[in-house]
């Protein structure tokens, strides 16, 4: 039996284990302490409390409210750190003002780097933006609980300035619970959101005066631009991509064909067409690996394939790229 610490991970990773169990637990009302002990994730994430007159025994607590509990501890700690940010901020008033006066600040590109100098950037431009919040965000399905509260912490300003905000996913990020909770939270009249099957890299821009943007594959190093050229070349980008977008509430997809093939099969057959790798089409079109090769499987069901070169000729010959 797996012990507690073979089963180590980050909380906010799948764990199918964990899944499982618990919905053991809520078809049964109950599990005992000592199955849980091969999957302690689930203990912490409080999916799982005492039974009050059985200890031998754990009582399954909805997702959502074990998720909203979660979120409010994070939110405390992101409170915490953010004061000790002002304490420092305060700090470094005097050497930014002999930095101001030596002309430092006047590049109109500076470079971030590290997450910790990149965090602290962004939240000093979102902690002043006055009108208008721009984001692009891809991989949204891989953001998770830690970065949901982040993400909430940092919008609920703005929220109350009543700062109007627009952000573009991929078409994944309609399947992706954390992103859903987020909009939740925030409501659908605070923050509009479309989707496109393939978008850029993150953007982030702020009244239109300071945009920031990657500068490594790794987002370990940003680029915060204030040029007015090109913040006003990003927003036009941005105005493109929104307008080829489609809103939340409406179909991201057509259903599925009469031979059972929907959108998103139709988009893998065209990648895989052009001879992408799997983890490249998973990239690309915002979802997991394990997520685009079921629906790869599932298209060389459906057209009779037997091989992975096959299937290429196979979808060429079918029509359905001509439907999408």
């Amino acid at each position: 039996m797996p012990t507690r610490h073979d089963h180590t991970h980050a909380l906010d990773e799948p764990c199918p284990a964990a899944q499982a169990l618990y919905a053991d637990a809520l078809h049964d009302g109950r599990v005992t302490r000592s199955s849980v002990a091969s999957v302690p994730c689930l203990t912490d994430l409080a999916l799982l409390e005492p039974d009050p007159e059985n200890r031998e025994w754990l009582l399954p607590v909805s997702a959502f409210d074990a998720m909203t509990r979660l979120l409010h501890s994070h939110e405390k700690h992101i409170t915490k750190r953010q004061r000790s940010s002002a304490k420092l901020t305060e700090m470094f008033t005097a050497f930014m003002d002999i930095s101001a006066a030596a002309g430092s600040d006047d590049s109109p590109i500076t470079v971030l780097e590290g997450l910790g100098t990149i965090n602290t950037a962004l939240d000093l431009a979102v902690s002043e933006c006055s009108h208008e919040l721009l984001t692009i965000q891809p991989e949204a399905t891989s953001r998770g609980a830690r970065a949901l509260g982040e993400a909430l912490q940092r919008v609920r300003p703005l929220v109350e300035r009543g700062v109007r905000m627009r952000t573009l996913y991929q078409h994944a990020a309609r399947e992706a619970p954390m992103t859903l909770a987020y909009l939740r939270f925030v409501g659908p009249q605070r923050v509009e959101v479309r989707t496109l099957e393939e978008i850029i890299e993150r953007l982030i821009i702020v009244d239109r005066e300071v945009a920031f943007i990657p500068a490594q594959a790794d987002r370990q190093v940003a680029l915060e631009l204030r040029h007015p050229g090109l913040v006003a070349y990003l927003v036009g980008a941005f105005e493109q991509f929104w307008q080829l977008a489609t809103p939340m509430e409406e179909a991201a997809y057509r259903e599925a064909d009469h031979e059972g093939i929907t959108g998103v099969q139709r988009s893998i057959a065209r990648l895989l067409v052009e001879g992408h790798l799997d983890q490249n089409i998973a990239r690309r079109l915002g979802m997991s690996v394990r997520t685009c090769r079921a629906h790869i499987a599932k298209l060389a069901t459906l057209l009779g394939s037997s091989s992975r070169t096959q299937l290429g000729y196979l979808i060429a010959c079918s029509g359905i790229l001509e439907e999408t």
